[in-house]
C-alpha cells in the first residue's frame, strides 16, 4: 500500500468535463496524474462508489463545504477519486453541486486504486473490486498525509480530519 513519502503511482483519470476551455473537450477527458499533480498541492480523498450512502450524505459534502478553507490553506485543488466511468462521475458532481470546488475523478477500472494498493473488494456485495475509502496530502505527486479507513468507517478520511493536516503542513 501506498504510504507517506511515495510518489504518486504514473497512469491517468478521467474527469467529465461540462463547459469546454483550457485544452479539454465536452466530455471524458484524461488527465496524466504526474503532469496534474507537478508542483501542486491536492487533497484527494477516495471512496467506494458514487451514489452510495455515506459518500453522498457525508463524504462529498464534507469537501464541497470545505474547498474555500481547502484554498486558504494553501491546496490547489481537491479530488475525489472513486472506481466508476466519468460519465457517472460526471453526473454525482451534478448532483453534489462539486463544480468549482472538488473535481470528480473517475477510476473506471480501478488501476489507480490497483497501484496505491488502496482497494476493496465488495464483490460479494454486487460492487466488485473499488476504492478503499481514504484521503490523502499529496504535494509535487509526493504523499504528505493519509487517512484510510477501516472496513466499513467514516473517522478520518473526511474533511476536518484532511483540512487540520493541510493547515499543518
Amino acid at each position: 500500500m501506498i504510504k507517506v513519502g511515495d510518489k504518486l503511482p504514473a497512469g491517468s483519470l478521467q474527469e467529465f468535463i461540462e463547459v469546454e476551455g483550457e485544452g479539454c473537450s465536452l466530455g471524458p477527458n484524461s488527465f496524466d496524474i504526474e503532469k496534474s499533480t507537478a508542483g501542486k498541492t491536492i487533497a484527494i480523498f477516495g471512496l467506494p462508489g458514487a451514489f452510495t450512502p455515506t459518500c453522498s450524505a457525508k463524504h462529498v459534502p464534507g469537501y464541497v463545504e470545505s474547498a474555500e478553507a481547502f484554498k486558504a490553506a494553501g491546496v490547489d485543488e481537491i479530488w475525489c477519486v472513486s472506481v466508476n466511468d466519468a460519465f457517472v462521475m460526471g453526473a454525482w458532481g451534478r448532483d453534489q453541486k462539486t463544480a468549482g470546488k472538488v473535481r470528480m475523478m473517475a477510476d473506471g477500472s480501478a488501476a489507480f486504486a490497483q497501484a496505491t494498493g488502496l482497494t476493496l473488494d465488495l464483490t460479494a456485495r454486487g460492487m466488485g473490486l473499488r476504492s478503499n475509502r481514504y484521503s490523502m496530502l499529496v504535494k509535487d505527486g509526493v504523499v504528505k498525509a493519509l487517512n484510510v479507513e477501516g472496513p466499513g468507517k467514516f473517522e478520518v478520511s473526511d474533511a476536518a480530519t484532511l483540512l487540520a493536516q493541510a493547515k499543518s503542513a
